[in-house]
């Protein structure tokens, strides 16, 4: 995986964000850590293995992309027929959607990935505001940490990130505590069943999707 393109891609976006915001000069730290936080535990939501209530503990990791051209029908005349029918009229017939090719489906998605590289964003944002992003070092520990394979299970190992993630807020955190929460993550993604190229794909993918929402307003 190549930390230091994605430390670097994150960074080119954050400064993007701060300057179109005119956020500069603000203490956005706090924001990165909740932000953090947050998707953490959506990723959590999408893992579902928590869940001992529910009859649904499998993880979420495909869902189907539905067409917004057609509302998912396929017919590139469905707005059009809806409302010549609620008007009393008769529609004017099935045509096949151009976008889907009459399917109503543009593909599918992985929801449980997507949130976990959300959460990749934040920790990159994060390193990058502190100056924590050599990225030899925490090459090396990664790999290290992965290789001992520790006995945490994925739920602990969630908690454990949102711990890891609450002591950014104070003041004397120490370096040695972000390439924790770097390790651990990449433990997570491990317990997830993720491979690095899937990570740095899915990533690559998101930041021009960031992008791309800074473009439009977002």
């Amino acid at each position: 995986m190549n930390l230091q393109k994605m430390f670097e891609m994150q960074k080119a976006l954050d400064e993007r964000i701060i300057k179109e915001k005119g956020l500069e000069g603000q203490d956005l730290l706090p924001n990165l850590i909740l932000a953090l936080q947050v998707e953490l535990a959506e990723c959590a939501n999408e893992w579902r293995g928590f869940k001992h209530w529910s009859n649904n503990q499998q993880p979420c990791t495909e869902v189907t992309i539905l067409c917004t051209s057609c509302n998912g029908t396929g017919d590139e005349n469905e707005e059009a027929n809806l409302e010549m029918l609620m008007e009393g009229k008769e529609g004017i017939g099935y045509s096949p959607c151009d976008d889907c090719k009459g399917t109503g489906k543009l593909g599918t998605k992985n929801p449980l990935l997507e949130e976990y590289v959300d959460c990749l964003h934040f920790i990159l944002s994060i390193g990058n505001r502190l100056g924590w992003n050599d990225t030899d070092t925490i090459d090396d520990v990664v790999v290290q940490h992965l290789i001992s394979d520790k006995e945490f299970d994925t739920a602990k190992t969630f908690s454990c990130l949102l711990s890891i993630a609450y002591g950014f807020h104070f003041s004397n955190v120490e370096k040695r505590t972000y390439i924790s929460l770097f390790t651990t993550f990449f433990e997570l993604g491990n317990k997830l069943g993720f491979k690095w190229e899937q990570i740095e794909a899915a990533y690559m993918d998101k930041n021009a999707v960031n992008h791309q929402r800074q473009q439009e307003g977002y």
